[in-house]
């Protein structure tokens, strides 16, 4: 019971009349016990069997089953592909769940860590293993594939629902500028690479031929640079590396503290909605899990999913020793999109149910951080283990992200979407992918 009001007492409670404001404790006691919100029961019981697309859930265990008993290619890659389609499904469901919550922009940087996290576990396996190039494959195939290739078919997806979308153009130029300068950080590299090897060859420093020989490969890229260039590049790429990781921390504070509502949903004036745009939800969709309970469901699924793609890579080599198909496309193109696959769908289905703020925040986001962050990342983990990992890519890879960096910032400028705009995004893709296997 509280006391009896004094002469003391404040007459109002908290700044300007509210309660006060609650400490981070708190707030995390309050997400934890989910006051008003749907049960554990609930929530895993509408997560699970809320959709006949999980019967297909028994392609997970069969995944396993086939890898590890070494199964014929065909049907281990089938198992796995089948597999990843309702784990694409429930994670873009739990993303959904929580963005009722914590709001498009906070659930879709979620979305993307997430997915980006098994980036950040094979890059590290694959860098202390010294497959330098697989590192440098993986992650400029999955920056490349967020931008052009799940951005154009979010784009094409939600034309086909509006005419035109709309998302807040602020934001969108803040993440796409930052992608720039991530790309610019990639340009330098290559320009004095080339200016101390005295070699201007847009080819000759192209990935090898075998993706698989990534060490010997790395090595001979840089087998025209004296011991001093290499210092010189290995002192640009670490010191751009902890550059990098200031600007991203920066940028989730300023994307997460004092600018978050440029990153809130716009709503569309009584003008945009005559000219096709979705005018909101009457009545706003009520949540169906506790946010608490999605964000373990978005973790759970994510490993699994993670491992689904492991057994599907696996079976991509002899997929492709059956049916000719270059090493060098499957790293920088098969690989990346099969490992995001389940972030792929997420996308896409959201840009069908209008909120272009997730979208924008999976696709662009996630490129962001693994340009500003995992890439980084990886060069400081090879510099504190004694793997000499630079920021150097082929001029060929360098130009290829150039292009689709600068298709990027001149479509979304506007704050705009249309099918068009998806269209040429699917197109510039897929005439990398083509400069990809000819190479």
């Amino acid at each position: 019971m509280s006391p009896p009001p004094s002469e003391r007492t404040a007459l109002l409670t908290g700044e300007n009349g509210h309660a006060p404001r609650q400490s981070f404790v708190q707030r995390a006691l309050a997400v934890i016990e989910a006051k008003d919100e749907p049960s554990w029961g609930k929530s895993l019981r509408f997560f699970f069997l809320g959709s006949y697309l999980n019967v297909l859930l028994i392609f997970v265990p069969l995944s396993a089953v086939a890898h590890y008993l070494n199964w014929d290619a065909a049907l281990r890659f089938s198992f796995s592909f089948i597999a990843i389609i309702p784990l694409a499904k429930l994670l873009g469901e739990a993303t959904e769940q929580m963005s009722f919550r914590l709001g498009q922009t906070l659930a879709g940087l979620l979305n993307a860590s997430f997915g980006n996290a098994v980036e950040i576990i094979v890059g590290v396996a694959a860098l202390l293993k010294d497959e330098l190039v697989i590192v440098q494959n993986s992650m400029l195939g999955s920056i490349l594939s967020n931008i052009l290739l799940v951005l154009g078919c979010s784009f094409l997806a939600a034309g086909t629902v509006e005419q035109e979308s709309n998302f807040q153009v602020t934001a969108a130029q803040a993440q796409s500028s930052l992608m720039t300068l991530s790309c610019i950080t990639l340009i330098i590299p290559a320009a004095y690479h080339s200016v101390k090897s005295g070699n201007t060859n847009l080819f000759s420093n192209a990935i090898g031929s075998s993706w698989l020989d990534s060490s010997s490969d790395h090595n001979n890229n840089l087998l025209d640079l004296d011991r001093a260039g290499l210092d010189g590049l290995l002192i640009i790429s670490r010191g751009t590396a902890i550059l990098l990781l200031g600007m991203y921390v920066a940028f989730l504070y300023f994307q997460l503290k004092t600018h978050h509502r440029l990153f809130e949903p716009q709503v569309p004036t009584d003008e945009e909605i005559a000219r096709g745009a979705r005018p909101p939800p009457e009545e706003p969709e009520e949540a169906q899990m506790s946010v608490i309970s999605a964000g373990a469901c978005l973790l759970l699924i994510t490993v699994v999913t993670s491992f689904c793609a492991d057994y599907l890579v696996a079976s991509i080599e002899e997929f492709a020793t059956r049916y000719s198909i270059p090493k060098s496309f499957i790293g920088l193109i098969l690989l990346p999109i099969v490992a995001n696959a389940a972030e792929h769908v997420t996308s896409i289905w959201m840009a069908m149910k209008g909120q272009m703020e997730l979208t924008i925040g999976i696709c662009v986001g996630s490129s962001i951080q693994i340009a500003s962050f995992v890439i980084p990342l990886l060069v400081v983990v090879g510099w504190a283990s004694g793997h000499e990992l630079t920021l150097f890519f082929a001029n060929f890879e360098t130009v290829c992200l150039f292009v689709a960096v600068f298709l990027v910032n001149t479509l979304i400028q506007d704050g705009k979407s249309n099918y068009m705009e998806g269209l040429m995004l699917v197109t510039l893709y897929l005439v990398i992918a083509l400069a990809f296997w000819v190479s």
